[in-house]
């Protein structure tokens, strides 16, 4: 049965590394050992249970979670699994996947990566539509140790463009006692990336073509719970370059769109008709830098402290750096960047960056909003750390029909496990895969008989 398989290969000897590489983020990794592939995978052409063309011949990839199963086993799931994110710090950290479904009926699922059973490691714990719930995108475990999502859908006359934090996502069971909460302080958006910097300003974007970059500053940034967090604060649009432009590089400043405590700023804010702020017509209204569909959000932090936010342009086929010690904006990735394979500029082939990562030594990656066939992630080299990558290298390509790679998401606690989905493949079902680069030392764990799946062999990686 394939689902034994699983604990007999790779999730056995993954799980087991881990106990092997109790590393924290500083630690290096195998993943940017590769070599470019010069062409994407042919659409259809591998199984759907290992549907990457990797970089490396000796990376293992394999199903952990399927839709399919979990509508066997009964489990609500409306499907097109999208980012996701662990439970990066408190008791068992690490131990579990968060990931929303983007449809029209949206909730979120929690896969438990110490469950060896694969027909209930995956659990739906906000039920499909709960709340009005629609297209939900963003993954981010927050600085006080729960769950933010929300709704990449908003226009004239929406309710929706929401965030949401399920505050109990690791204690929650799946049987309709998760706490959901709708922070409605922050300004609607269409959104998709979330991040947040060493001061816990919190970023945020308008997925749209004209949608702006934005950051919530929390009166009470130390907070140890959402609703303190989001109780009072201050939302900004970024202007480069002046504002009121597009697509632009150069000085950034931050505009508040609302007053300190969250509220409507009179002649400035943009309110909707049930009272709530428009943060698109907003960032019009103070000059807001457009870029042309803003979608992901990564932040890395550098040697010398400072932090550089990375933001993926679908539309333009750019990613962008905003340096936010130093205020300055630059263009990270672009057509004119080289590929690693070839020396060339990259070209065409490089389209609609969507989804980035970060891996354990700061590496980005880019991931296409693309179909199988033609949907690849990049390896981004930035050498100097200026914000500007010298080259780019096709680091994987995907062969799953009429699906897309997204929620590219590293290990906190190994730097050599990472895992990715499978979104929306014409047979609607969505796939979770990890992918682990291999270790010596797990394999002679293996033979000595220590591959055993459960919380005692976590023990090493609480936070």
């Amino acid at each position: 049965m394939f689902q034994k398989k699983i604990l007999n290969t790779l999730v056995t000897g993954a799980i087991v590394s881990m106990v092997a590489a109790t590393q924290s983020m500083a630690a290096s990794t195998g993943f940017d050992t590769f070599t470019p592939l010069t062409s994407s995978v042919p659409g259809g052409s591998l199984p759907e249970s290992s549907p990457f063309e990797l970089g490396n011949a000796s990376w293992t990839q394999v199903s952990i979670a399927n839709r399919a199963n979990q509508l066997a086993q009964g489990q609500a799931n409306s499907g097109n699994w999208d980012m996701m994110t662990a439970n990066e710090t408190g008791v068992d950290a690490g131990r579990y996947l968060f990931m929303p479904f983007e449809t029209g009926t949206a909730g979120v699922q929690r896969v438990d990566l110490w469950n060896p059973d694969y027909n209930t490691r995956t659990v739906t714990l906000v039920a499909p539509g709960a709340q009005g719930f629609v297209a939900g995108d963003a993954s981010r475990w927050t600085p006080w140790g729960s769950y933010l999502t929300a709704e990449e859908s908003w226009g004239a006359g929406s309710t929706k463009g929401r965030l949401f934090e399920l505050t109990n996502s690791v204690t929650a069971t799946g049987t309709g006692d998760s706490d959901f909460i709708h922070r409605s302080i922050l300004p609607r958006v269409s959104h998709e990336g979330l991040a947040f910097d060493k001061d816990n300003a919190m970023y945020f974007i308008d997925e749209f073509n004209g949608g702006s970059i934005y950051k919530f500053v929390s009166a009470n940034p130390n907070a140890t719970n959402g609703d303190d967090y989001f109780s009072a604060g201050q939302t900004f649009v970024m202007l480069v370059d002046g504002g009121g432009n597009a697509n632009a590089t150069g000085a950034i400043t931050w505009e508040p769109i609302t007053d300190v405590n969250g509220a409507a700023i009179p002649g400035v804010s943009v309110l909707n008709a049930d009272g709530s702020i428009d943060g698109r017509l907003t960032a019009d209204v103070v000059l807001g830098t457009n870029y042309q569909r803003p979608e992901d959000l990564e932040i890395k932090t550098l040697a010398n402290g400072d932090q550089i936010l990375y933001v993926a342009t679908t539309t333009t086929d750019e990613v962008y750096s905003f340096n936010l010690a130093s205020n300055t904006a630059n263009l990270f990735i672009n057509s004119a960047t080289l590929d690693q394979a070839t020396g060339l500029g990259v070209g065409g082939v490089f389209n609609n960056p969507d989804n980035l990562a970060i891996d354990a030594e700061g590496n980005i990656y880019v991931i296409e909003d693309q179909p199988g066939g033609s949907a690849d992630i990049w390896f981004a080299t930035d050498t100097n750390h200026d914000g500007v990558a010298e080259s780019v290298g096709r680091w994987a390509s995907m062969s799953t029909l009429g699906a897309e790679p997204t929620g590219l998401y590293f290990d906190k606690f190994n730097p050599n496990i990472a895992y990715v989905n499978v979104q929306h493949p014409t047979n609607g079902d969505d796939r979770l895969i990890m992918l682990a680069v291999p270790e010596p030392e797990t394999y002679a764990m293996l033979l000595a008989g220590l591959g055993l799946i459960g919380a005692s062999t976590w023990r090493g990686k609480k936070a």
